[in-house]
């Protein structure tokens, strides 16, 4: 299981949300959906923190857009449910 006590880890926890967000063909996942699809443990509910923080920190980069209610949330300040997006480049 990834964990996010190591930068090690951050960048591979970053990357397994890049990818799994590359695959979807730019649809918007949630962070439940992304944990299902990054590990093969039942215990992936032990991610949505860490893939929270990590959205936040790729989302201030520009690497990733954080949406409610379909539309981008600011990712310093949002609270309650919350899909997860790659930019468009539109």
């Amino acid at each position: 299981m990834i964990s996010n006590d190591s930068p090690d880890d951050a960048r591979s926890l970053e990357r397994a949300i890049i990818d799994v967000l590359t695959q979807t063909g730019g649809k918007t996942l949630s962070a439940p959906e992304i944990a299902q699809k990054i590990s093969s443990d039942p215990n992936w509910h032990d991610l949505l923190i860490q893939i929270r923080r990590e959205a936040i920190a790729l989302a201030q980069a520009g690497r990733l857009v954080i949406y409610r209610k379909g539309k981008p949330a600011d990712p310093n300040d949002f609270r309650g449910v919350y899909r997860l997006g790659l930019p468009r480049h539109d």
